[in-house]
């Protein structure tokens, strides 16, 4: 998101290279987590006609594997922008991309009935020409608002054309929420009567930042906290397993003047691994929550 606005990102190290979810597969559970939170990750697998397992994220499946997965019961869509962006000298640019492809994973899997589309890895982030918000810095990519509405929208008649029935559209990035709620209003309004439902979901980027910033206040961390600072950097951190996107000796607090040259705004020297678990289990559990609300008031 936008310097100047709030940004939070949202729990478990996974392999360095985001290999899909599969039973087989998942890392040591965390202390902090709920045994039920580990009993919805070991239902991962779609069984198969020939039993084997199938990953949730549609990139690693075969067209006649997506096809049946959605005659089997998988009638939901995720939907989750990323986010390619600066973020400090400690924390790398993919940051939100990481974590949107874990945590739309983690909510395909607890919902029970969700397959997700691949990450959309670009958002608004400043204007490339003016170069300004993460503009500033090499390696952060931006889009208008129309081309990262037309983006999603286009995503989302797929999944309508796919036969999904209910899509549920997201963002771990701060800037664009808006043009992702218009898009979904909009698609909804065109497909309810065609037996497609299109569902924004806000709770797992506003909510969940409310939450962590109360969690960081009780537990007297930092105050500040607007981006690559105690609350992105944990989320990373826990996912982080082989140790590829934190740079530990470059983690230094950053704000006023020297967030133009940092690009930090909050203390990231406070981030650990175990808050990144609790931050990304409200991300999950805030989705998750709002989309069964959503279904059952349909």
């Amino acid at each position: 998101m936008m310097l100047e606005q709030r940004d939070r990102s949202s729990p478990l190290p996974v392999p360095a290279s985001c290999c899909p979810l599969r039973a087989s597969r998942l890392p040591p559970p965390a202390s902090r987590f709920p045994l039920i939170f580990w009993l919805a990750l070991f239902t991962i697998a779609l069984p198969s006609l020939g039993g084997a397992q199938r990953s949730v994220y549609i990139e690693d499946l075969t067209w006649p594997e997506v096809q049946q997965a959605i005659a089997s019961g998988k009638t939901s869509a995720i939907i989750y922008t990323g986010s390619t962006e600066q973020n400090g000298p400690h924390m790398a640019i993919g940051k939100h991309n990481f974590i949107a492809r874990w945590v739309a994973g983690a909510i395909a899997i607890k919902l029970g009935d969700a397959l997700v589309y691949p990450t959309l890895p670009f958002a608004p982030t400043g204007d490339a020409v003016t170069r300004t918000a993460h503009m500033r810095f090499p390696g952060s990519v931006s889009l208008t608002a129309q081309t990262y509405g037309g983006v999603v929208h286009d995503v989302a008649l797929s999944a309508f054309d796919a036969g999904f029935k209910n899509v549920f559209i997201m963002g771990d990035h701060g800037d664009g929420q808006d043009v992702l709620a218009a898009i979904a209003k909009t698609l909804d309004a065109q497909l309810r009567s065609r037996g497609t439902r299109v569902f924004y979901v806000p709770d797992l980027y506003f909510k969940e930042k409310q939450q962590a910033r109360a969690y960081e206040a009780s537990h007297g961390l930092p105050a500040h906290d607007v981006h690559a600072g105690t609350d992105d950097t944990s989320e990373l951190m826990a996912l982080d397993a082989q140790h590829r996107w934190i740079r530990t000796d470059k983690l230094a607090p950053s704000a006023g003047p020297e967030t133009a040259r940092t690009g930090v705004d909050g203390d990231p020297t406070k981030a650990s691994a175990a808050l990144g678990n609790v931050f990304l289990q409200y991300k999950v559990d805030d989705a998750v929550a709002q989309i069964r609300r959503a279904l059952g008031a349909r």
